[in-house]
């Protein structure tokens, strides 16, 4: 085994190959799936690091950095994130009376209230953008040619659209 590889495996140690439902041997794609749901979602969790730093759910840290990116009518900001109005009114005034967000009268409609980021909230949202988006120490003791390959699959993954 070379070192780079041993390195891999000290910080990701391999696992028994996956199986499915009745003992069956996984297809490589189910495989790989479980593998890059292991990785992201089981071993690097971010959500949780993510709302002890900001000190709040992560359901309103995801509400904030939407904010953030540019501001909602409130109704928008609730289909965007798929929950009822009345919910995501009390979101929004927990993250007001936290500085995160102002709410201002809608000039096109006075009575639809548009929701934008204080500087606070930018500062916040970019704290988790930035926690969320720290690459993994499996990915980091990658080779730089193996990246590469990583790089180019999941840049055909995230581009690939499913008709229909």
């Amino acid at each position: 085994m070379t070192s780079a590889a041993t390195a891999r495996h000290e910080v990701d140690p391999p696992s028994d190959p996956p199986q499915a439902q009745g003992g069956e041997e996984q297809t490589a794609a189910e495989r790989v799936w479980g593998h890059l749901r292991a990785l992201v979602l089981e071993r690097n969790e971010r959500r949780k690091e993510v709302a002890d730093a900001l000190g709040m759910s992560f359901y309103r840290v995801k509400a904030l950095r939407r904010i953030a990116k540019h501001p909602y009518r409130m109704s928008e900001l609730a289909a965007e994130l798929a929950s009822d109005r009345p919910y995501m009114t009390l979101l929004v005034d927990d993250l007001e009376q936290r500085g995160l967000v102002q709410r201002t009268q809608d000039p096109a409609d006075r009575r639809s209230k548009i929701v934008s980021a204080t500087p606070e909230g930018l500062a916040a949202a970019a704290r988790a953008n930035a926690i969320l988006g720290t690459p993994p120490p499996a990915l980091l003791a990658l080779p730089p040619d193996d990246l590469a390959t990583l790089d180019r699959i999941t840049a055909g993954l995230a581009a690939f659209r499913q008709d229909g």
